[in-house]
């Protein structure tokens, strides 16, 4: 595929007047965990680990998301295991993330930090499931490697989902349901929701886990809004949904989210599986893009420009058909197999969609501005955030600077990258 070059995108196109861009502080009131690392070894008592004999193997799974904490909390519940003559093991729980490979999964958590070294233990990244019931009409899967085990915790982050709404949304339900069914688990739950629906889905395959599976339950986090520990607990498995459920609405009043209802245009610098499953926050941009699932009311956002890709998420660009506009070096980095394995895994065919690709960023901001109907610079409403779960400090247009808004205020306008608050580009936009 070739794309058309600058010469031929500037002649489409007319040249524009951007707004002014100030830099702007955002600093709700929100909680912090001083010693997440501590208060998790705590919790694991918590979990009913005197069913087990000495010497038992407990696998511990870990996903691929970016919590902040990840490391030293893995960590903490590795010792805390070892520490009371359990045999721990690392399994990673992130359904058909890395690829869908062994190779791949491994590399996954590698570039989260977690590996052999850093968590004290064996990582068993086999792909291998075996069957352990059934759900919705179909088989229920589990990772092998997990079910080789004496017993089963996951580490997870409760948070709201980016496809769905419900009770239960992403967290430890979702891991131990799809992270652990490795691909071919993750695919047909997939699939069984498109049918019947997220949470129905999610927790009659979670049931089937715990009728064929020893799960001890779970280590959860809880973030707030800039992306810190919150709060951590260990939820036995008799406790799960319905612990999950009530945590589940302290992340939704915690969770980073823009101070703003409606925008003309949202830039945004980088998106990736470390930041979101769908690669940017889709409670953030006000886009769900699922199959028989309304979009949330807010924020309307009128043209979504993507910039770049995480390193950490090694060309997987999954959401990145989320955005309205994006630069052809951000297509050319992506990797279509990743993209693509988790599009047809999860169902969500509309995330892996290729949007408008221009040759530079000023291009692809030109077009955003220039295709929203009337455009005045003065009034045009335009945030520039770094990612969507980084919100505490990001740029707004003069009239959202200019806007009363709790708990924000701008700080000046950036000289780095920016001239009186003006964007300014270098050669390649």
């Amino acid at each position: 595929m070739e794309f058309p070059d600058q010469q031929a995108v500037e002649g489409m196109l007319e040249p524009v007047e951007f707004p002014r861009f100030a830099r702007v502080e955002y600093d709700p009131p929100t909680p912090t965990v001083d010693d997440p690392a501590s208060t998790a070894r705590e919790s694991l008592s918590d979990l009913p680990l005197e069913t087990l004999s000495a010497g038992a193997t407990v696998a511990v799974g870990v996903g691929s998301r970016g919590i902040h904490d990840l490391v030293p909390v893995a960590r903490a519940v590795v010792d805390g295991l070892a520490e009371r003559g359990f045999d721990p093991v690392v399994v990673p729980a992130m359904g058909s993330h890395g690829g869908a490979t062994s190779e791949g999964q491994r590399e996954t958590l590698a570039a989260l930090g977690i590996d052999a070294e850093s968590v004290g233990c064996p990582i068993d990244s086999r792909m291998d499931v075996v069957e352990v019931g059934e759900a919705g009409g179909g088989p229920v899967y589990f990772s092998r490697a997990a079910h080789e085990s004496d017993a089963v915790l996951v580490i997870n982050r409760v948070k709201p989902h980016t496809n769905f709404t419900g009770e239960v949304e992403s967290g430890l339900c979702k891991m131990l349901a799809i992270g652990l069914g490795k691909h071919r688990g993750a695919q047909a739950v997939h699939r069984d929701a498109l049918s019947r629906g997220y949470v129905p889905a999610i927790t009659d395959a979670l049931e089937a886990v715990r009728e064929g599976v020893e799960v001890l339950g779970g280590i959860a986090i809880v973030e707030n809004f800039e992306d810190r520990t919150a709060h951590v607990e260990g939820i036995p498995e008799n406790a799960l949904p319905e612990r999950e459920a009530e945590l589940l609405e302290r992340a939704r009043e915690y969770m980073p989210t823009l101070p703003y209802d409606d925008l003309d245009a949202l830039v945004v610098d980088r998106i990736g599986k470390d930041v979101s499953g769908t690669g940017m926050d889709t409670n953030v941009i006000g886009r769900y893009e699922v199959l028989n699932a309304d979009d949330p009311e807010t924020p309307d956002i009128d043209r979504v420009v993507v910039r770049g890709l995480t390193e950490a998420t090694h060309g997987n660009g999954q959401g990145i058909g989320l955005a309205d506009l994006t630069t052809t070096a951000v297509a050319e980095e992506l990797d279509l197999e990743q993209v693509y394995t988790n599009a047809l895994t999860s169902g969500s065919l509309s995330k892996a969609r290729l949007p408008v690709a221009l040759p530079t960023g000023e291009l692809a901001l030109i077009a955003a501005v220039s295709s929203i109907g009337s455009y005045d610079p003065e009034t045009v409403r335009m945030a520039w955030i770094p990612d969507t779960g980084h919100l505490s400090e990001f740029r707004v247009s003069a009239a959202l600077a200019d806007e009363p808004v709790e708990h924000l205020s701008v700080a000046g306008y950036d000289r780095l990258g920016f001239e009186a608050g003006e964007p300014r580009f270098d050669p390649v936009g």
